[in-house]
């Protein structure tokens, strides 16, 4: 087991960050709330240690909260958004002060690997560069009026409380993407975070207390609350939250989905992907398995962007097949603060019933196994939470395939004929957010990103499935909820746009040239 797991480092870790062995749940951005709830022990996916515990917020917790964000909503919608940006870009700069015992943590206590818990950091301090130049850039538009001496435009105006559900896989890039764009806006935000990584949330609601306090930044702005399903339900019927921000499963997703929309508040939901890469007859070997095997693999197969799917022409389908076989030879499996090894636990071990249940189910609706998975024991693996990466010949049609499982399992099948058919299979699940083709034609590369083409969220040439660029907005279709968050145009979600018209003459011409005289 790597040095970085022994007792002292991890207790290093958290002295650095400010993190307690018994923490408080929820924190008003300069006050942490006595809470009285139940203690959330976190272990680690990695050897199985305790990390640290945290006393959950009750629902009185909630509200002290709520009433602390509406206050501090009326002062903070007033600063100038360069201002709030220049807040934001000390955060960016606190974070990379702090990036290696933060990377360290995110990785230890949801098991990715070292690597991606820094990157999972670098993420973060991406999206504050990028609110920082958004912060001068939150354009409306000027139009014509069809009446003389008229001006119109429309401008955006932040919304007010943004609630930010948050999940273990990603447990705290996808809460920044989110914060850091909603208080560039003007918005204030309250994070619930996974109850599975409470830990990480706490260091990351420390370190933005830091920046605050430095710069008088209101009480209420930040706002963090640790629970269950039943502080999300709060925050889902909440009509004081114009705004949830959910990123989970799908069933979660629909639950939040109808419940904010009886109130006719707005969500932006991030849920499941069934992602697939077709592959065709021209497509580079050598792109395509290192594309295929990190995307179906890394982070063990629970990224929302994971590769599930290999869509492979039938005249390649062996190539191709033995190719990501023999890659899957070389993996290793273990600790994920070891820079030596490719795959990590899984988050816990109800994750790994689920991964055996869906090997189950592949083989009873008929797949056939090609690299069989299984729990790893013995020395190095006593979380019970190490599985080995699986590969399953299978048809797009059998009900394992159309359901998303969060472990390193990949579904190989073939298709025949043109791309077409390829694209066919690729969109005939219920998901719709990452897709990819590894092809050197160019005539398959437009067709798959033209409107009969892909129809997920992100569709990607010669690259694969898994990852985002900060620049680009980021979700998908279908089932997977529609939302769009970080880059391009996704800040509007967090407003209200307003549309203005000013008379600067001395009469009142009405539209459409309505007559009404008095």
């Amino acid at each position: 087991m790597a040095e970085v797991q022994s007792g002292l480092e991890i207790q290093e870790i958290l002295d650095q960050l400010g993190i307690e062995k018994n923490n408080l749940g929820a924190s008003t951005g300069s006050v942490w709330l006595d809470t009285k709830g139940e203690k959330i022990d976190s272990y680690s996916p990695v050897d199985g240690q305790l990390i640290a515990s945290v006393t959950a917020a009750s629902a009185a917790d909630y509200e002290a909260l709520i009433l602390k964000s509406q206050e501090a909503f009326k002062t903070w919608r007033q600063m100038p958004a360069p201002k709030r940006g220049e807040i934001i870009r000390q955060f960016g700069d606190k974070l990379r002060d702090y990036k290696e015992p933060l990377g360290k943590l995110v990785s230890y206590e949801m098991g990715k690997s070292l690597q991606e818990g820094y990157g999972e950091v670098q993420e973060m301090i991406d999206i504050c560069d990028f609110a920082v130049g958004l912060s001068r850039q939150l354009y409306g538009s000027t139009m014509h009026s069809e009446r003389p001496v008229h001006r119109m435009y429309d401008q955006y105006h932040p919304l007010g409380i943004v609630g930010i559900i948050s999940a273990f896989n990603f447990p705290v890039a996808v809460w920044s993407w989110n914060a850091a764009l909603a208080w560039i806006c003007g918005d204030v935000c309250i994070w619930k975070p996974s109850e599975k990584t409470p830990i990480t949330a706490v260091a990351c609601q420390k370190l933005i207390e830091e920046v605050f306090s430095d710069n008088d930044v209101p009480e209420g702005v930040s706002c963090l609350v640790i629970g269950g399903a039943e502080i999300g339900k709060l925050m889902a019927a909440d009509k004081r939250v114009p705004l949830i921000s959910a990123t989970g499963s799908t069933p979660m997703g629909k639950n939040v989905g109808q419940v904010v929309g009886a109130r006719l508040g707005r969500s932006l939901l991030e849920l499941g992907g069934n992602n697939a890469i077709i592959i065709t007859p021209t497509a580079d070997l050598k792109v395509v398995v290192p594309g295929a095997v990190f995307g179906a693999v890394g982070t063990a197969g629970q990224r929302c962007t994971s590769t599930r799917r290999l869509i492979i022409h039938a005249d390649v389908y062996d190539t191709v097949k033995n190719a990501i076989v023999k890659a899957y030879g070389q993996l290793k499996i273990g600790d994920p603060l070891d820079s030596n090894m490719h795959v990590g636990p899984l988050i816990d071990k109800a994750a790994v019933a689920m991964y055996e249940d869906a090997l189950k189910q592949a083989v009873a609706q008929g797949a056939k196994l090609i690299v069989e998975g299984g729990v790893l024991s013995g020395e190095g693996y006593e979380s019970g939470c190490y599985v080995k990466p699986a590969i399953v010949e299978a048809e797009n049609e059998f009900a394992i395939v159309q359901h998303e499982t969060f472990a390193p399992i990949l579904y190989l099948m073939k298709y025949t004929g043109d791309v077409e058919n390829a694209i066919a299979i690729q969109n005939g699940v219920p998901q719709g957010l990452s897709s990819s083709i590894m092809t050197n034609n160019l005539k398959e590369a437009e067709l798959f990103l033209s409107a009969q083409g892909s129809d997920c969220g992100i569709a990607n040439v010669n690259i694969g499935t898994s990852g985002a660029e900060i620049g680009g907005a980021f979700g998908g279709e279908k089932e997977t909820g529609g939302g769009r968050e970080s880059g391009s145009d996704a800040w509007k979600v967090y407003m209200r746009r307003q549309t203005n018209t000013i008379n600067y003459g001395d009469s009142l011409p009405l539209a459409q040239g309505i007559k009404f005289d008095l």
